[in-house]
């Protein structure tokens, strides 16, 4: 395989590519950056795990379960214990405990499979065992209600990143899906960015405005991750990474991972989706409800006005793009299933992961490029941010509010 060229490479068959794919996969597995598996048992099944038995096939209920997991060459899986933003206060700090509880529930059920993991070392661990090591990763910092003591009592359950708004602004970050009110951090949200670098937690600037983006690689002296986010020059929606943003990463270490998401990765997907949330609002249901009933309107919704299909080759043709403006070792993968209700073809659930680095493969890139984009970097910037908290660790913690 050539190194740089993003053509087709001669005498590479698809078949052959997804062999390699594989085969790559089995040394080099992914670690995803964001899977929202947690919340989707909260909604459909009310975390009876008895209901959701994820060792068994779940297609169709869900994107993800073990064997399709295994079948996608999955070795590490950041879960999200997301909660709405919605949620606010005190409710949405116990709910965010419930979330991190049903990892700790999977974690305990399927030992076979899953392993805790709170280093890189960890994962490096779990990789060696055939395990899958399973981090933890907090969705919108509303789930601290401003709280820096929280914060620490999250990383200490086990949580390794926090998203720093979800689709709203709260009070001391703008989000990239809502209005605008800081102009980016305030000095509270600067504190806590600075003690997430100290405790070594990941900052995560998905779902954040670009000025919060930029604030925040201004702040950080740990590497900061996208956790799932694409290219905004190759899908201009606000969800996604400004080219200039993207130029920063060399120089902080951080990784951006790119999302499936259709809607924030196929430009004639975007009007598609927001007709479509909209006629969930209409019918009393929330934009992001993925239960059986919302998604049953979907369909109906669908068939009377065909979606936009997103493919493999899409997701691709953004991480070429983060590839050639941040470089090789500052790009990754954060597949948001269970999170979004549509998913681009080829990459229908966790078992698609092949199909994305074969087609990179017959793009032309390299097996030593595709492990950093599948297992290095992700691991190199956890890893990185540990080095930071240690030198960090004669700080004391921080009890600013807002």
């Amino acid at each position: 395989m050539t190194d740089g060229s993003h053509g087709v490479v001669p005498g590479t068959r698809p078949g052959d590519a997804l062999a390699e794919a594989r085969e790559l996969l089995a040394e080099h597995p992914v670690v995803d950056g964001h899977n929202d598996l947690p919340w989707a048992l909260r909604e459909q099944v009310q975390y009876d795990l008895a209901q959701r038995d994820i060792a068994a096939d779940l297609s169709g209920v869900l994107h993800t379960d073990l064997p399709r997991l295994r079948a996608g060459g999955v070795g590490a899986q950041f879960w999200s214990v997301y909660v709405r933003s919605d949620l606010a206060g005190d409710s949405a700090v116990s709910a965010t405990l419930e979330q991190v509880d049903i990892v700790g529930q999977l974690i305990d059920r399927y030992p076979g499979d899953l392993v805790r993991a709170l280093t890189a070392d960890d994962m490096e661990q779990a990789r060696s065992e055939g395990r899958i090591a399973s981090l933890m990763g907090a969705e919108g910092g509303h789930s601290i209600n401003n709280s820096l003591a929280t914060l620490r009592a999250l990383h200490r359950l086990g949580v390794r990143y926090m998203t720093l708004t979800h689709n709203d602004t709260i009070d001391w970050a703008d989000s990239a899906t809502d209005e605008a009110r800081h102009g980016g951090l305030t000095d509270f949200g600067r504190e806590v960015v600075r003690e997430m670098n100290r405790i070594g937690m990941l900052v995560d600037l998905s779902h954040v405005s670009a000025d919060t983006m930029r604030d925040a690689l201004a702040v950080s002296t740990a590497p900061v991750i996208f956790s799932h986010s694409s290219a905004r020059a190759v899908c201009d929606h606000p969800r996604n990474v400004p080219d200039d943003v993207l130029a920063q990463l060399p120089g902080n270490g951080g990784v951006a991972m790119a999302t499936f998401v259709p809607k924030f990765i196929l430009p004639a997907a975007v009007e598609w989706t927001a007709a479509a949330d909209e006629n969930l609002r209409a019918h009393g249901f929330h934009h992001l409800d993925t239960t059986a009933p919302a998604m049953e309107l979907h369909r109906a919704f669908e068939a009377a006005r065909p979606r936009p299909v997103a493919t493999a080759a899409t997701v691709a043709d953004h991480l070429d793009h983060m590839r050639e403006v941040a470089g090789i070792d500052h790009i990754g993968i954060g597949g948001d299933y269970d999170g979004t209700a549509f998913t681009p073809a080829g990459l229908d659930d966790v078992s698609g992961y092949p199909n994305l680095i074969a087609e990179l493969l017959t793009r032309g890139w390299s097996r030593p490029d595709l492990a950093k984009l599948t297992w290095t970097n992700a691991v190199r910037a956890l890893r990185d941010a540990e080095s930071v908290a240690s030198s960090q660790s004669t700080l004391p913690p921080s009890h600013a509010r807002p």
